[in-house]
């Protein structure tokens, strides 16, 4: 195949715009399905991507296309559109030389149309925007050409208008692809040269990469050398990733997009964005810096079961590879035993990683609440990094704390815009700028610290919004806060799992709420069950469960009421010793209690 008969292109769009399907038409419309093997969401292979409707992995797929009687190679990535995985996004488009940018006729451009055009931009692709769901009744195409040219600065003028669901435009569409955007470049006879944009775990090929080559080629039997850790490792097979079957093949050559297999056990070895060389001759530079995922939140997860910690890391070491943003310690819990501090990129993330690795390796698992990364400033001079609040210092001991901080871009219905600006003051959010996209919809851009939208920010959004405004955020560094550390005790007991940093002056406030939470939660025993939050030694809320009734005066039919007050003075005294040396199992809720504060 001729390197100029190659086209290397992502999907890129909001989250519900129709990726997915419109993935769905294009392999439709190259012949590379029949009518009859074609499935819903064929590029989102895993269950919890179908039930949910949202795509979490990258997946790329080789398409052949005939054009004016020449054969050309498609290869399509299909990247999802949730800010929580926008780490898969540059990755992906760090390997393509084109992106068709998809916008819903009827919704117009979202805040994370423009986080996925920026992405776009700084990787110099040619963009080509699409117009999608053209057939829906509220559809507005012209409007939405007119919001793409001046919210973005991107000529629309020769957009393409279509419909994945019925295909309407699609062949016009991979006409297009083929036109307009670029053959890649590349020096076949330069040394390897390599970019890992994808990889996972396979239990029969051990840890296998999708890579994309931009010089030389990559042969069956090759010695390659992965830059990152300098490891040498030979190339036993290459695939194709074809639709229906992966195509083996001797080599992959420069433009081209292919499997890797190295054989490799150790799950550790093999890095998105890592770059491929020759092991002899290797290149000089790699195709990008290398830099692994930040993780913006993070939370604990244990096993319910103590036995389960071995198979809990295992399952986060495989996992690990498929997801190379995921990041994690061991840690241990006076409450909860031995677990992992897991970084997760947003709530969306944290909430389908545990879903994964309840499901794929059948593990029961207590989530804590998540929280995010403090800087820490001691007044020796020295800063430490907490992500985990029970490991804050003694408040004496501390010079200041300083907080994450995110650029908040939200794109709103105008109708909704008072909502809006209360739920980020609400928030301690500090407005940088207000724009109207037209009469209709408002762009808001925000710094607002980072504690505050992990939790439930989007979920308000939207239900203030009836799901109308969209959400994209991106980190701006750290700033100073007056913040406390919260501790709730539970009959007495910290439960360092349940500790949380708080703005001081929302600490009365969330304890109380946290409390009153807990005391739903928490099933009542033989004695009371004293829930308190407390800012250190002061206790500043308190809610009592009630213990359970026992009628141990049931059994007297009559006689004296000394012998009942009797009996009922034995049980205040068993009550009492009990409530000393009595333990309170927390159901999973608890440790989730403190999401719900508002």
């Amino acid at each position: 195949m001729k390197i100029e008969h190659i086209r290397n292109f992502s999907i890129i769009a909001h989250i519900d715009h129709g990726k997915s399907t419109l993935a769905d038409r294009i392999i439709q419309e190259c012949g590379s399905v029949s009518d009859r093997e074609l499935t819903t969401q064929m590029m989102d292979t895993m269950d919890i991507e179908q039930e949910r409707g949202i795509t979490i992995k990258a997946q790329s797929v080789r398409l052949d296309y005939v054009k004016d009687g020449k054969h050309y190679i498609l290869n399509l990535i299909d990247t999802p559109g949730h800010v929580d995985f926008s780490y898969e996004v540059s990755k992906s488009l760090a390997s393509s030389d084109g992106a068709l940018l998809i916008v819903d006729a009827a919704q117009g451009v979202e805040a994370q149309t423009i986080a996925n055009v920026y992405l776009a931009l700084d990787n110099n692709l040619e963009l080509v925007p699409v117009i999608n769901k053209i057939d829906l009744p509220a559809a507005e195409p012209e409007r939405v050409a007119e919001e793409i040219e001046t919210s973005i600065g991107i000529d629309a003028t020769d957009a393409l208008m279509v419909s994945a669901k019925s295909g309407l435009g699609i062949r016009e569409l991979v006409d297009a692809i083929v036109d307009r955007i670029p053959a890649p470049e590349g020096d076949p006879d330069a040394s390897t040269k390599a970019i890992i944009y994808d990889s996972w775990f396979d239990p029969y090929l051990g840890a296998v990469a999708l890579v994309r080559v931009f010089d030389g080629q990559i042969s069956k039997g090759q010695n390659i050398l992965l830059m990152s850790n300098k490891e040498q490792h030979q190339v036993l097979d290459l695939l194709y990733p074809h639709p229906k079957k992966r195509q083996k093949t001797a080599a992959i050559k420069t433009g081209e997009i292919g499997i890797v297999i190295l054989g490799l056990k150790e799950v550790h070895s093999v890095h998105v964005g890592d770059t491929i060389t020759d092991a002899k001759n290797p290149t000089a530079e790699p195709v990008l810096d290398f830099e692994p995922a930040k993780p913006f939140v993070f939370a604990g997860l244990y096993p319910i079961d103590t036995d389960k910690f071995e198979e809990l890391r295992d399952a986060l070491d495989k996992l690990k590879l498929n997801d190379s943003s995921l990041s994690y310690e061991p840690e241990t819990s006076v409450a909860l035993g031995f677990g992992f501090r897991v970084g997760f990129l947003g709530m969306l993330h944290m909430e389908v990683i545990k879903e994964r690795l309840e499901r794929e390796f059948d593990l029961d698992l207590i989530a804590t609440a998540p929280s995010v990364v403090y800087n820490v400033f001691m007044n020796s001079g020295e800063m430490i990094e907490v992500q985990n609040p029970s490991e804050l210092p003694e408040i004496n001991h501390i010079s200041h704390i300083e907080e994450p901080y995110v650029r908040a871009t939200i794109i709103t219905p105008s109708e909704y815009l008072g909502n809006v600006i209360n739920l980020l003051v609400s928030k301690r959010g500090m407005q940088n700028k207000m724009d109207y996209l037209n009469e209709k919809r408002v762009l808001l851009e925000y710094s607002v610290p980072m504690n505050e939208i992990v939790v439930d920010f989007y979920d308000k959004l939207k239900s203030i919004s009836k799901g109308y405004a969209s959400f994209d955020y991106d980190p701006i560094g750290f700033r100073e806060g007056d913040l406390v550390k919260l501790d709730v005790r539970v009959a007495g007991e910290v439960v360092d799992a349940l500790s949380i940093i708080v703005p001081r002056n929302a600490a009365e406030y969330r304890g109380r709420a946290l409390v009153k939470n807990m005391k739903e939660i928490v099933p009542r025993q033989l004695f009371e069950v004293a829930i308190q939050a407390s800012l250190g030694s002061k206790v500043i809320a308190r809610e009592t469960v009630k213990s359970m009734g026992k009628n141990v005066t049931a059994k007297c039919y009559g006689g004296d009421i000394t012998r009942k007050r009797k009996l009922l003075e034995k049980q205040k005294a068993g009550k009492k010793r009990m409530k000393s040396i009595g333990k309170v199992n927390l159901p999973q809720e608890a440790f989730m209690s403190v999401l719900k504060m508002d």
